[in-house]
């Protein structure tokens, strides 16, 4: 009794967050309360002559009050005072110096005037379990009316009517397009050739000359024409995701097993596929397309061969589905710039599927609707929120950048492609009728559907390798089932429309909620660096992994010339816009897996289960870097210290 009528000294610290706006000059109160009833009484947050809670800034008060001996919740409020009366609030710690406690807020909220939130220590509930049903119930409302979904693009996935003020860049992340082309052109000391065409391959070779525009590694390694690197494409760059176990020969394909013969090493076709040697990728959803005027591009099917030397390497390339005199089988035996000119020909598809699916549409946009739905019916309180919020950062507005600017009528895509945005949306929605979150967005289902889970599979298959532990590490509530609810109603209803999801939109069990986090997470970071980050080595030499070429594909053996070659890769101009982006592209920004920009998770449990993901993720980055000094060709992407959190670029 006799501490309850002594004063005691409170230390309370402020984190204003670092929004666009999050500064505020009006007058904030707090009272610290426990579940008794006792209370501190009306605490005003002031310093003299300062300017307190500017953006990205924290305060420290000192406040006399009455001795609590735990204090459960704090109320916070402002009025309207100053110029500035908005106010993103990041966090609040108590510190009783009497007690030796401290008691952390984690607020993360725009503190309306004169409204009064209660916000208990280490602020993590359910819904069914938080006092505060009433103003968890306005900030889901208010969430709605600001994270609004819309159709942007017909058949493509949801996305975000307008960019919230939330989701925008941080003062310390700002990405402008356009200055960075800039900037990143003048260090390279690459002055922009706006016509003519390449000499040689030794003539564009030559323009690597820079620290910025350093020679991508297929070039710099002298692979990028070898079969051994066009196989390793499809297992260990940026589109991993296409290649399947051949069990037959798929009866479009015209090849015979006397054709194939010179190719197998002794061994006979049967033995061959009975051993799980065969391999093939058919790019049938490329068929018929939209392209720009005068290009094309092929659905062709391939297959490969993983010899004993652990390597997987093409022995059959047909560019049209159907087999027909204009359209034979490519061969390793064929002229040596007849086989170059098949293998481009069917990477210029390979790098369309990648930008368009791989990239685009089931990374970025398809997690834009994931982080709406997220956003819109969990609260800042839930603990799911806490666990997703990070893999979110930056992806909206990242995504509307890039439609505003690369992905527009003039945009880079336009330019440089030659799918160009309609085919590159007809590839979207083509795809998007099919995946599905259990098989397609679940890594070890995806791999078994294309027979390549078991390890004794494919050797060599880096992306299996490094991507395949990354899932296992990660691994009644009226919020979570309106969330999910919302992932699978459909587009034309507002929600997500994903196929595929655990429970069709109620989840009932840990195990269906564990699938969908997993996808979500591994999406939003595991996926996307395996999809971007090489981009300029993929990207950076036209003829590695071309997005556009000019002329048509071979439809006979003739031998082709070096000549042929260079007349069907883009203009000087064209590929300096795609080394440019591609390096942009290929830049790291923001925060590893784990590490995250901002602290949601306090408490104590689940920061304990947090450090136990990132003494994981630890010891895989150990691993994949001892792998990668045996591998000959370099597959770093997925090492998890420098996978980033989220889809920030």
């Amino acid at each position: 009794m006799i501490l309850i009528l002594l004063k005691f000294e409170y230390q309370i610290g402020v984190k204003t967050g670092d929004r666009k706006g999050a500064g505020t000059d009006a007058n904030v109160t707090v009272v610290l309360h426990n579940d008794d009833g006792q209370s501190t009484g009306q605490l005003h947050l002031d310093k003299f002559l300062k300017n307190d809670f500017e953006k990205g800034k924290k305060d420290c008060f000192k406040a006399v009050a009455s001795f609590m001996s735990v204090i459960d919740f704090i109320e916070v409020w402002r009025d309207d005072a100053g110029i500035k009366d908005e106010w993103f609030l990041e966090s609040m710690e108590v510190y009783c110096k009497f007690s030796n406690k401290t008691y952390v807020f984690p607020f993360l909220r725009w503190i309306k005037e004169g409204y009064h939130y209660k916000i208990r220590h280490l602020d993590t509930s359910l819904p069914q379990h938080d006092p505060q049903k009433e103003q968890r119930l306005m900030e889901l409302n208010d969430k709605k009316s600001t994270y609004q979904m819309t159709v942007k693009i017909p058949g493509l996935p949801i996305q975000a009517k307008e960019i919230p003020e939330d989701e925008k860049f941080s003062s310390d992340y700002q990405f402008d397009l356009v200055k960075l082309v800039a900037e990143i052109t003048i260090k390279g000391k690459i002055v922009k050739v706006v016509s003519g065409d390449w000499d040689s391959l030794e003539d564009l070779g030559n323009i690597y000359k820079s620290d910025v525009f350093s020679k991508p590694s297929p070039l710099a390694d002298g692979t990028w024409d070898t079969d051994e690197y066009f196989g390793f494409q499809r297992i260990g760059r940026i589109n991993n995701s296409l290649i399947a176990l051949c069990t037959e020969i798929p009866n479009k394909l015209a090849v015979t097993a006397e054709m194939l013969k010179p190719f197998l090493e002794g061994s006979k076709l049967p033995d061959v596929i009975s051993k799980k040697k065969l391999f093939y990728v058919d790019l049938a959803i490329v068929e018929g397309i939209p392209v720009k005027s005068g290009l094309t591009v092929c659905a062709p099917i391939a297959l490969f061969y993983h010899n004993k030397k652990s390597r997987l390497v093409p022995i059959a390339i047909q560019l049209k589905q159907q087999s027909a005199d204009d359209n034979p089988v490519f061969l390793p035996s064929d002229p040596k710039y007849t086989w170059l000119a098949a293998k481009m020909w069917f990477n210029l598809a390979d790098a369309s599927y990648h930008e368009s699916n791989t990239h685009l549409g089931f990374t970025h946009l398809l997690m834009e609707g994931c982080a709406l739905a997220t956003h819109r019916n969990l609260s800042q309180s839930h603990p799911i929120f806490k666990l997703l919020a990070p893999h979110f950062l930056y992806l909206i507005a990242i995504n509307g950048l890039a439609l505003t600017t690369l992905i527009n009528s003039d945009g880079w895509v336009q330019n440089t492609m030659a799918i160009g945005i309609d085919g590159m949306f007809e590839l979207i929605k083509r795809k998007l009728d099919t995946w599905r979150l259990d098989v397609d967005g679940t890594l070890p289902k995806e791999l078994e559907t294309r027979g390549v889970l078991d390890q004794a599979v494919l050797k060599g298959y880096h992306y299996r390798e490094d991507a395949l532990p990354l899932p296992a590490t990660y691994s009644g509530d009226h919020e979570i089932q309106a969330w999910a609810q919302e992932l699978v109603k459909p587009r034309s209803e507002g929600g997500c429309g994903l196929l595929g999801v655990p429970g069709e939109g109620t989840i009932a069990n840990e195990e269906d909620l564990v699938c969908i986090l997993t996808c979500v997470i591994f999406t939003g970071s595991v996926t996307h660096a395996a999809a971007n980050f090489a981009q300029y080595d993929e990207y950076g030499f036209p003829p590695n992994y071309p997005v556009v070429m000019k002329g048509k594909p071979p439809t006979d053996k003739s031998a082709l010339t070096e000549s042929c070659i260079l007349e069907a890769l883009p203009n000087k101009s064209v590929t300096f816009e795609i080394i440019t982006i591609t390096k942009l592209l290929s830049t790291y920004d923001t925060n590893k897996l784990g590490d995250y920009e901002m602290q949601y998770i306090y408490d104590p449990k689940a920061e304990q289960v947090l450090q136990q993901f990132q003494k994981e993720l630890a010891e895989q980055s150990k691993r994949v870097q001892a792998l990668e000094k045996k591998r000959e060709y370099s597959f770093k992407w997925l090492d998890p210290d420098i996978v980033p959190n989220a889809i920030s670029i």
